[in-house]
């Protein structure tokens, strides 16, 4: 029996001494399972979905240089004070880092999206050119409605011009607006849209509205493989006055593709409004591009104005002040993701938009990192 309870006794102790040590061990929790990144693969390559939502996000952007020399818009520094008195001429320098993001998630109305793009750039400074920092696009998009910062409807609708980096010698459409758009798109390569925009500074000039009257774009558009063609109509609800373009696309074959675009807008002939940016009555831009190989692409685009201002008097008088230009340029890719593309421009603009030299040469290159 005494031996009995000295065997409970030990028990008893060594329980509660088990008990308080176990007090002292800290408890271990169990790590909660890592969410890791899931691919989207809904609106293309690059999305992924953010984190406990469902919605999908895509981040890029690219790393530009470029440097230009000669005249005009596209060409270099002409008359620069030297440091030892007189005037030269020199090159243009710039570079821009574009940062832009993507989202989109499904809902019952629609797709819902958004696109940004902030520019960082970085000029060489000469004629008081600012380094900047800009909110370039900053829109939302739900099913066919577009509502903030875009491009003019005016321009993206006829999708630009050539694919030539100056591209708008003779200027062809107004460009950064805050907008509310609509756009509808059909099965069988229809599409329309119409536009209220706010209008804003172009080639110098602010267009930007002054009453609570929008400007307002509409346009149709057909696309198949053949390629396309566009009719698209603005009003500049300022000045009362308008323009009109079409253009017509062809794919002739894998390699060359070819355009051409016209544009008619109303007022006098030597004035200009937002959505004719243009001097004279009507102009006209065309040309194409050849893919040689898959590193390199070749591409051309003229343009042309017919201005119809008269110069000059007696028997030189009522000659044309015509606008044209010539740019060409090769899109080399030696790597992916890098494009260098060499340019060189021929021009003839008096007193266009913006205001340059009579006639001239321009070069440049751009070296240009996407990703």
């Amino acid at each position: 029996m005494k031996n009995l309870c000295l065997l409970l006794g030990a028990s008893a102790l060594s329980t509660i001494s088990l008990a308080a040590y176990s007090a002292d061990i800290p408890v271990i929790v169990e790590p909660e399972a890592a969410e890791y990144v899931r691919i989207c693969d809904i609106y293309g390559v690059g999305y992924f979905y953010i984190p406990g939502t469902e919605t999908c996000l895509r981040v890029g952007g690219y790393l530009r240089y470029e440097i230009r020399a000669g005249d005009g818009p596209y060409g270099g520094h002409n008359d620069v004070p030297g440091a030892l008195g007189g005037t030269d001429d020199t090159y243009h320098a710039q570079a821009r880092f574009a940062l832009r993001t993507w989202t989109g998630s499904e809902t019952e109305l629609g797709t819902l999206s958004t696109f940004t793009q902030t520019n960082f750039s970085y000029r060489d400074g000469y004629h008081g050119e600012p380094n900047f920092v800009s909110l370039y696009y900053g829109w939302i998009q739900l099913g066919g409605l577009r509502i903030g910062k875009d491009e003019s409807v005016f321009d993206t609708f006829a999708n630009f011009a050539g694919p030539v980096i100056g591209d708008d010698f003779v200027p062809f459409t107004p460009v950064e607006t805050n907008l509310i758009s609509y756009t509808y798109k059909s099965d069988n390569g229809l599409s329309a849209v119409v536009s209220l925009e706010q209008g804003g500074s172009s080639y110098g000039n602010d267009y930007t509205i002054d009453s609570y009257v929008p400007h307002i774009v509409g346009g149709l558009k057909y696309t198949a493989k053949w390629g396309g063609v566009v009719v698209v109509a603005g009003y500049d609800s300022n000045y009362e006055e308008g323009a009109i373009k079409a253009r017509l696309d062809g794919t002739i074959n894998e390699q060359l593709s070819l355009f051409v675009m016209a544009g008619y807008g109303t007022g006098d002939e030597d004035s200009f409004n937002y959505y004719k940016p243009w001097k004279g009555d009507w102009a006209i831009w065309g040309g194409g591009s050849y893919r040689i190989n898959n590193r390199l692409k070749f591409n051309l685009q003229a343009s042309y104005s017919d201005s119809g201002v008269s110069k000059g008097s007696g028997a030189a008088r009522g000659q044309a002040d015509n606008h044209y230009a010539v740019v060409t340029n090769v899109n080399y890719e030696p790597v992916p993701g890098l494009v260098i593309t060499p340019e060189i421009a021929y021009f003839s603009l008096d007193d266009g938009q913006p205001a340059t030299d009579d006639d001239g040469f321009s070069g440049m290159v751009r070296f240009q990192r996407n990703f």
